[in-house]
Formats: structure tokens, sequence, C-alpha cells
């Protein structure tokens, strides 16, 4: 007896109770996960985390390859898009909504994926408009509004903004912030599980129409740069550092690069919100965790995960990095709520955060989705360049993304 007992104090822990958890590049904050594993095995000495760092180009295909083995890791950091198909796929566990009450409500919506949860929100990101006060007056709040002022900047021999609307998807989540969802091809009242319906005639409908005349109007008066037709989200903050252009859209860390590459522009920079449509909700940008359908330890990892995601873990995080927590109590901390006039860094926290209370309807990505880009994309250039009509340059557009989705 005396032996056995022995050898039960001394045998090593079991592996085989290890939480794989697997992340996408967050090596760099290596100190910060593994205090937040340390923590949690000291609180649940019975479960031990085996961390695993992944490189984020490889993400997406390391974690279809293991979801659908025998011995996937138990818990995923992934994006919300890639969730949702392996969600469709029925390759992830379903999370009981009761379980997950910790979270900010707009974001948990956004990660329901036919009524019901199959991901664990972790941090988020909302874009701002960062501003130069020496030659805008008036910040505009619509995309309508700033159009209007787009002379008054023009005659200070600036741009309003350069657009980076053939860049990925910008153009289509511009377009979600307006009423041009449906497939019938008119407005209508959007619900706050709608999205943006690119398989009919939405993209043809008056309202997107609207959206796509405007930028042509802007374009074609000489209001937004030529270069808008090609350029980049990185191009237009070369064009804002140089007070080519009055305003961007961009994450709150852009500030960083504003202030060390362009200090002279810095002095002059303020922030406010992103500028919005007639549905007057926020873009953003999430990352989450999954837990796969096969994984071993399904339980012991959303305890991790919960645990990865209480207020305090949430609140050193966002600290130590420039993403916003989606905590509820977290978010609530006056790291969220107050700042400093003089602290622009912290002003442009405040209300970034501030915009993950107004986030439906949500954009989603769907099935083909890069070609679709290209499509849309090419139809921008075609439509500023004014290669043809808008509406039938809209129309072919719409047959083509059918015959893609066929």
């Amino acid at each position: 007896m005396l032996i056995a007992g022995l050898f039960f104090i001394f045998k090593k822990p079991n592996t085989n109770d290890e939480v794989v958890f697997w992340t996408l590049q967050m090596s760099d904050f290596a100190p910060y996960i593994n205090g937040v594993i340390n923590d949690f095995e000291k609180e649940n000495p019975d479960i031990k985390i085996k961390w695993v760092d992944v490189p984020f180009s490889e993400g997406e295909k390391r974690t279809l390859a293991s979801v659908l083995s025998d011995n996937p890791p138990d818990l995923v950091n992934l994006n919300p898009d890639f969730s949702a198909t392996l969600a469709h796929k029925g390759a992830l566990w379903e999370i009981q909504k009761s379980k997950l009450t910790q979270f900010n409500d707009e974001i948990f919506k956004s990660l329901e994926t036919d009524g019901k949860m199959y991901s664990i929100p972790w941090y988020a990101t909302s874009a701002i408009t960062i501003y130069n006060k020496n030659l805008i007056s008036f910040v505009p709040k619509t995309y309508g509004q700033l159009a209007e002022i787009a002379p008054q900047i023009r005659k200070k021999k600036a741009y309003i903004t350069l657009p980076n609307i053939t860049e990925n998807d910008t153009m289509l989540k511009i377009l979600n912030k307006y009423d041009c969802t449906l497939s019938n091809g008119e407005g209508a009242n959007v619900s706050e599980q709608s999205e943006l319906y690119i398989g009919g005639r939405g993209l043809s409908s008056v309202s997107c129409k609207k959206v796509f005349i405007l930028f042509k109007n802007l374009y074609s008066k000489d209001l937004i740069p030529k270069e808008t037709v090609t350029m980049t989200l990185s191009e237009a903050l070369e064009k804002y550092m140089s007070e080519n252009i009055a305003l961007i859209g961009a994450g709150a860390n852009f500030l960083n690069m504003i202030k060390e590459n362009a200090p002279q522009t810095y002095s002059k920079t303020d922030v406010a919100e992103q500028i919005k449509g007639d549905l007057g909700q926020n873009d953003f940008s999430l990352m989450n965790f999954v837990i796969p359908l096969r994984a071993k330890h399904k339980e012991n990892a959303l305890k991790f995960a919960l645990f990865l995601t209480n207020d305090k873990n949430q609140l050193e995080l966002a600290k130590l990095t420039n993403v916003l927590a989606v905590n509820k109590e977290t978010l609530n901390n006056d790291f969220y709520k107050k700042y400093d006039k003089n602290d622009l860094m912290a002003k442009a926290r405040v209300i970034s955060a501030g915009q993950l209370n107004k986030l439906q309807p949500v954009f989603r990505t769907q099935k083909n989705q890069k070609e679709i880009n290209n499509l849309v994309n090419n139809a921008v250039q075609n439509i500023l360049l004014n290669k043809d009509k808008t509406e039938n340059i809209l129309n072919k557009l719409v047959k083509n993304i059918e015959l893609l989705n066929k």
C-alpha cells in the first residue's frame, strides 16, 4: 500500500489531460499568455494547458486539417468568418449561450451562426476617423456629409480623403451601412439579423446605386484623388501624413505611425467616430476562439477560454496592446471610459470602444468572398472611370456574382 501511495504522489501529469491551446501569431505577448496559463493552472491544478502559437499565414490551413483529424487542439484562435465556415461544416462544438454572459451584447450577437454559438470572443478593433484640424473644421458623420464638405477642402489644395474602396472588401463594408440588402432590387427596412445580400440584385438596388454614384461624383469632380482607383489604406496614410488629405478612416494604432513618421502632422491631428451610413452602425474586426467537435477536453477548454477573457485578463491584454476588450465589465472600466484631453491615444481608445455598442447589422463574408471582392472592386474602378453607365456596370456585376455562386 505504501509503495502504491508513493507511486501516486510522484507520477507525472497525464498528458492526455492537457488542454491544447492554439493562438495566431501571439508570440510577442508570450509573458502575458504564459502568465494567464500559470494563474489558471494554480486555480485548476487538475488541468494543464499546452500552448502552441501558429503563424498567421498558416492558421486556416492547419486548423482545417486538425479539426478533421481524430486529435485536434482543444481551443483554437480564429477569425469569425472561418469559424462560421467550420460551424456550417459541422466541425465545431456548440456552446450554450448561458455560459457566455460576460461578453458585450453586440459582439455576442455578431458571432451567432443560425441562432447558435460556436465561438467565444477574444478581442476586437473598430476603426475611427483620424483628421487634420488645420484642414477641416467640421468632421463629417456620414458619407453624405463627407461629400458635402469635400469642395471646401479642395479649395485648400487638399482632398477630403482617399477612400481605399478598391481594396479587399472595403466597398462591401460601406454598402453594408446602407439599406440595400435585399434581393428584390429595392431598399427595405433592415432587421438586426440582416446581412448584405450579394447573391441576388441587392448590389443594383436603388440604395446601393446611390452609394456608388456618390463616390463617382466625388471622383469625376476631382474631390477625391485620381489614385483612388488603385490605392490602399497604407498609401492613403502616406497622403494623410503629407497633409494631402484631410481625414482617414483607420485603427487607433495608425496614430503611432503618424506620431513617429510625421510629428508635425500628428500635432494637428484629432480623432472622431468612424463615418457611418444610413443605418448608423460601425465596422469592427474580431478574433475569437472555437472548440472543435472532436476535441477531447471541451469543458476544460471552455473553462480556460472564459478565464482568459475574464475582466482582469482582458484589461491586462488591453493595456499591452491596441485591441479592444470584449468583456462587458472590462469595457465599463475607466480605461475605456475616461481620457485626458491631451492624450490622443486614450481618446481614440475610448471612442473606438464606444463604437462596439452599435454593430448591427454585421457584414459577413460569404462563399467565394475573395472572388466577389475582385468583381466588386473591378466594378468600382469601371464606375469611377466612367467606362459605362453605372446601372449597366452594376447589372453586369450582379450577373457575374450569381454565376460565381452557382
